[in-house]
């Protein structure tokens, strides 16, 4: 059989030439079904329709600062409103300066939980801003993400996705490449992310394909900055490996079947680009896990060396490439023989069945809990193909049986990764999993 490692996965060469640079090459070249990177960006930010909320809210850097004990507004409010009323009285009400002002006291009004007020004091600077230092000031950018993180607080997330959309493009505008630029992408790539788990707003397609461009945004920034060797790319990396799961999970509904993709012939042309990512994602994965393993591989550690070959394999599993997926896992474990823990790492590894997509992020299973706090209990096995089998409900708990029949029907069609005994993969039997029910 032939080793997973051949291709694409492989050490580079004895003359140096780093592979690395082919394999950042096929993640960050522009498909020739797409537009430009930035334009793809900026034009799916502008289609964006604000739509209901969700669950499992996690808008990262959009949080509020953490709470406490509410207090008299004069005990930690009065130096920014003495300081606002001093430089109006002085220089009135556009007086530069203002704008800072504005941010502590709105900063100090959301410690409180004050978030109506807050939000005045939000705007109020993010318009003096506007006036004092552009349209496109930089000086707007804390007062935006404070007021996005005051939206999300209040429950207003299709409003803190339009303030969203608006300080990207502050960003894009006021940022110099570096790094505050790269981590900017990143922030609106997160976004992107959890406002597609969310359904924020539609169509929900271009969510991912705005969350590969801002990655590889990043990643071009960092790659021009750091080198191709960098660490610094592995973040962007996987969040690129995180969007090609998406895509190629998708299951929008076409054109075809009435699916409502944008405004006539607009709505037809980003949908067709979506169609063009999706048959581009199994290449691109393997590219980004490419790229990950020759990273990885630069400190010459067995251990992320293994890592990145499950990661592989877990990709061609996926993809229903079942025969190359197996020989990846084999790779993983050959690079971990001549470990003294060789069998503890292996175990840790691969020694159970591992529900996929396994990232963060996107497990496809809700967490299990305890026996004795479960609401539903379920029994199962895992294939040594990864399929799930002989499922059966334990519990009698009759007022489950809607959750419990869709948590079924969902494990039904997780593949796992399978459990290894001897290098080989085998099934397993008898794998219990509780669940409780949130109120």
């Amino acid at each position: 059989m032939t080793s997973a490692l051949a291709t694409p996965i492989s050490r580079k060469t004895s003359s140096g030439c780093p592979l690395l640079r082919a394999a950042l090459w096929l993640v960050l070249v522009v498909s020739s079904h797409s537009i430009g990177a930035a334009e793809a960006v900026q034009a799916a930010a502008g289609k964006i329709v604000p739509a209901g909320t969700g669950d499992n809210l996690d808008l990262r850097d959009a949080e509020p600062p953490p709470g406490g004990p509410v207090v008299s507004q004069s005990a930690l409010s009065r130096p920014f409103l003495d300081a606002i009323h001093r430089l109006e009285g002085d220089d009135g009400a556009y007086a530069q300066g203002l704008s800072e002002h504005l941010l502590g006291l709105g900063l100090t009004l959301q410690r409180q939980g004050r978030h109506g007020e807050a939000l005045d004091a939000f705007k109020r600077g993010v318009h003096l801003a506007r006036i004092n230092h552009g349209l496109y000031s930089a000086e707007q950018i804390p007062l935006l993400k404070a007021e996005i993180a005051s939206h999300v607080a209040r429950g207003e997330l299709a409003v803190a996705d339009e303030r969203q959309q608006y300080l990207y493009r502050v960003q894009v505008r006021s940022l110099d490449r570096g790094e505050v630029m790269a981590n900017a992408l990143m922030q609106q790539a997160h976004w992107q992310y959890s406002a597609y788990r969310l359904g924020i707003g539609g169509p929900d397609f271009m969510r991912l394909m705005n969350m590969w461009d801002l990655y590889r945004l990043a990643l071009n920034d960092i790659v021009g900055r750091e080198g191709e060797n960098s660490s610094e790319l592995l973040p962007p990396l996987y969040g690129m490996l995180r969007t090609q799961y998406l895509i190629t999970n998708y299951r929008g509904e076409d054109q075809s079947s009435g699916f409502n993709t944008g405004e006539g012939y607009a709505g037809s042309v980003e949908y067709n680009r979506f169609n063009a990512y999706r048959n581009d994602s199994y290449d691109k994965g393997r590219a980004v896990i490419q790229a990950i393993y020759d990273i990885r591989q630069e400190a010459e550690d067995p251990v992320e060396a293994a890592e990145s070959l499950v990661m592989l394999g877990d990709w061609l599993l996926w993809n229903d490439k079942r025969q190359s997926a197996m020989q990846a896992y084999q790779d993983a474990m050959a690079e971990l023989a001549t470990l003294e823990d060789a069998q503890q790492e292996m175990d840790r590894l691969l020694g159970q069945p591992v529900a996929l997509p396994s990232l963060d992020g996107l497990s496809p299973l809700p967490k299990p809990v305890e026996p004795d706090a479960a609401d539903i209990l379920l029994e199962f096995a895992v294939t040594s193909g990864g399929r799930v089998s002989d499922l059966e409900r334990l519990d009698d708990n009759e007022e489950y049986d809607g959750v419990a029949n869709r948590l079924m029907r969902l494990l039904r069609k997780t593949p796992f990764r399978p459990r290894f005994d001897q290098g080989e993969p085998v099934p397993t039997e008898q794998i219990v999993r509780a669940y409780a029910v949130a109120e």
